[in-house]
């Protein structure tokens, strides 16, 4: 384990370096910051941080910069997360007021991720299987047509053509609607096929059909609207990082384009902890220089998808991690709200 006065030392060189974008060395270190100890010290304390790997020496100048294990050690010990002024959650939270619906909500938080933290932006839809229905609406557009309007307690609103066997009246579109709302809303997704596969029977036998054919598509819409969605944006930040990817940004431009490596970055929507991976820390191998900062969202403390930031590996931390948990904490209040 390191000593108290190494682990100060580790965090003055990572604050430095994400700073100034420069190797640094003892004599720095020693005037910029408080240590209370001298160069000599200080370069015995750097020398035995390399020793372990929490630091490196890039090439032969006197200055040092911090590992994978390293920064990874600020982050888990050293690194508290940067409250947001009160300035700046007031435009978090002006900003993302004037959102119209979910796809503008998800719109706004990618743009103001990437404003805020200069990274590449990441919100994961929310998803269906974590979702619950709040209303099922039946509209009749014809005599033997229905447009059925599905409304998730995320704001997500799923619409759909029903062409019907046979002509259905308006009572009983009326009482299929409320037989239905009364089964399905409040109710996750996943429960609805088994909440309704006995309603059919309900009905007189010459409706049978149409109730069926409705409940088909509904389930159908389920079923298809499954997969994950993302968003992406601020991909642009990384040109101002491309001295901090070892050959190219290539590599990590192309991870990007792949939907399903940045939903394993993101991590699992149920969880709503902040998760940090940092360089090697990524499996696929062309994100091994770049860090992800991520967090769940949702509405009433359970986390229906995930949102985060794409960077490189020399990030502010503290600024980024407390940037993301704020937003997140937003765009969860307004889905309980909207």
């Amino acid at each position: 384990m390191l000593n108290e006065r190494r682990l100060q030392v580790l965090r003055a060189i990572v604050q430095d370096y994400v700073g100034t974008e420069e190797p640094v060395g003892s004599k720095a270190l020693t005037e910029r910051h408080n240590l209370g100890v001298s160069p000599a010290t200080v370069r015995n304390d750097m020398a035995a941080l390399e020793d372990e790997g929490f630091i490196a020496q890039p090439h032969t100048s006197a200055g040092r910069i911090p590992t994978d294990k390293g920064y990874r050690l600020f982050v888990d010990k050293l690194a508290g997360v940067k409250p947001m002024t009160g300035p700046e959650r007031r435009a978090i939270q002006n900003f993302l007021d004037g959102a119209v619906d979910l796809d503008d909500v998800v719109a706004r938080t990618v743009r103001l991720l990437a404003q805020l933290t200069r990274q590449v932006a990441v919100v994961q839809y929310p998803s269906l299987t974590r979702s619950t229905v709040r209303h099922v609406e039946l509209l009749s557009l014809a005599p033997a047509r229905v447009m059925l309007v599905l409304i998730t307690d995320t704001g997500r609103v799923e619409q759909r053509m029903v062409d019907c066997p046979a002509p259905f009246g308006e009572a009983s579109l009326a009482d299929l609607r409320a037989r239905l709302n009364s089964r399905v809303a409040g109710r996750r997704f996943t429960d609805v096929p088994r909440l309704v596969e006995d309603l059919p029977e309900g009905f007189d036998l010459e409706d049978r059909g149409t109730v069926a054919t409705v409940l088909s598509t509904l389930l159908e819409t389920l079923v298809e609207e499954n997969e994950e969605r993302l968003m992406i944006g601020g991909t642009a930040n990384l040109t101002r990082f491309a001295h901090d990817f070892p050959l190219t940004i290539r590599p990590v431009l192309e991870a990007l384009e792949e939907q399903v490596v940045l939903l394993k970055l993101l991590g699992e929507a149920g969880d709503s902890g902040m998760t940090v991976r940092i360089g090697h820390e990524n499996a696929y191998e062309g994100l091994n220089s770049t860090s992800v900062v991520s967090v769940g969202y949702g509405s009433g403390g359970e986390a229906v998808a995930k949102l985060g930031v794409v960077g490189p590996t020399r990030m502010d931390y503290p600024g980024t991690m407390g940037a993301v948990r704020a937003v997140a904490r937003y765009v969860g209040q307004i889905l309980a709200e909207s």
